[in-house]
């Protein structure tokens, strides 16, 4: 068991910033493909970004690329998100998960946290 507990979120102005943290704890976390996921009401739950256990391969959403910055911190257990330049449509519930292999599909995910709500403001 892998469990992720998500800490960051909150009410920002279009055009500002937030910093996502994920801490993880449970079976070694430096095996696991992580990724971040969000899911606005209505919508389903879709891909934002995803880093390799090594960090050293990332991928991003088109919708993302460019604002957003994955970064994962092994010895500390944590996997972090930096959104910059946020829009109201980056409004959502934020997830960081935990894969066996390097995918951008939420099915492939094994291991999720609780999620922790965006809001930006126009």
């Amino acid at each position: 068991q892998v469990q992720l507990v998500e800490s960051g979120g909150g009410l920002v102005q279009a055009g500002g910033s937030l910093r996502l943290s994920c801490a993880a704890s449970g079976r070694p976390f430096s095996g696991y493909f992580m990724g971040w996921f969000r899911q606005a009401p209505g919508s389903e739950r879709e891909f934002v970004s995803r880093i390799t256990w090594s960090g050293g391969i990332t991928a991003y959403a088109d919708f993302v690329k460019g604002r957003f910055t994955i970064s994962r911190d092994n010895a500390e257990n944590t996997v972090s998100l930096q959104m910059n330049s946020l829009k109201p449509e980056d409004t959502a519930v934020y997830y960081c998960a935990a894969a066996p292999i390097l995918s951008r599909a939420p099915r492939d995910y094994k291991y999720w946290g609780q999620g922790t709500q965006v809001t930006v403001s126009s």
